[in-house]
């Protein structure tokens, strides 16, 4: 395990400025970066007993790191076998924003009379349709679950590009027992620790600024900046239960639902809520 990871970290063209891959050395994690950030999704081997507890989760996790390099690779061999935890940032970034069973940074569901119907495993499955020095591409599949009488699936297509501090996005569910759905890019608020500091609502976007919401391994200075954007939203609104800032619009099975979501770190190259919401308007 540890020479393949050190394949995948020291082997890279230095002029590459975009990676995604499988990691199934960290219990089939999906990791994706370009040169400004950099994140993952979970796979299905976290969903089994596992060191600090199983997870299942549609969330976007997302890492913060330094403008330039890609480090995801690094960052993983830094806990695998050099004992370094990710949890902490030893010169590279780190990972310091919580998920749990949310939407995360930027994940999707549809909307029912219950709430957000999420998938009931990670994801299943994937292919990387495009990759580039410059852009990939790669498709997550979620298998079929069943909720308030329906038949759902997800098929979530990602594009990675540099230079920008957001993802394209077209997830297409396919449900039967409904003729549309309300489909919700969100954002996970974190109002149980307190960490929100600003808010941007508009009519198709939803930002906020936050403290790193996870700081079990070592205390935060920083400040972490999440956006969703979905062009042709019918309405952006908090959840009920005030956990998620969402934009939603009505799809069809089969209809892609698509949308951007992006982050920063206030230690990179975007260092003030005033310049993170004018980053999220000039979409």
């Amino acid at each position: 395990m540890a020479a393949a990871l050190c394949l995948a970290a020291c082997s890279a063209p230095a002029e590459r400025k975009v990676m995604a891959r499988f990691v199934p050395e960290r219990y089939d994690d999906f990791i994706f970066e370009n040169n400004l950030i950099v994140g993952r999704f979970y796979g299905r081997a976290l969903e089994e007993d596992v060191p600090g507890g199983h997870l299942v989760s549609p969330g976007i996790d997302i890492w913060v790191k330094y403008p330039g390099a890609l480090v995801a690779d690094s960052m993983y061999v830094n806990e695998l076998v050099n004992g370094r935890t990710y949890h902490k940032n030893w010169g590279m970034g780190k990972d310091c924003y919580k998920v749990s069973k949310t939407l995360g940074a930027g994940a999707s569901a549809a909307i029912g009379e219950s709430g957000l119907l999420m998938p009931d495993h990670n994801y299943l499955s994937y292919d990387i349709l495009e990759d580039g020095p410059s852009k990939v591409v790669f498709v997550l599949h979620y298998a079929p679950w069943e909720a308030e009488g329906m038949t759902l699936s997800l098929d979530k297509k990602v594009t990675v590009t540099p230079d920008t501090h957001f993802c394209y996005v077209e997830d297409t569910y396919t449900f039967t027992g409904a003729d549309s759905l309300e489909i919700a890019a969100g954002v996970f608020r974190h109002p149980s620790q307190e960490t929100i500091a600003e808010e941007l609502t508009l009519d198709d976007r939803y930002a906020i600024w936050e403290a790193a919401s996870d700081q079990s391994v070592e205390p935060e200075d920083g400040m972490v900046g999440v956006a969703i954007f979905v062009p042709g939203a019918q309405s952006v609104r908090i959840s009920e239960d005030g956990i998620h800032g969402l934009c939603a619009r009505f799809v069809r099975s089969g209809e892609p639902f698509a949308y951007y979501f992006g982050s920063c770190w206030s230690k990179g190259d975007i260092t003030t809520a005033e310049d993170w919401f004018t980053a999220v308007r000039a979409l």
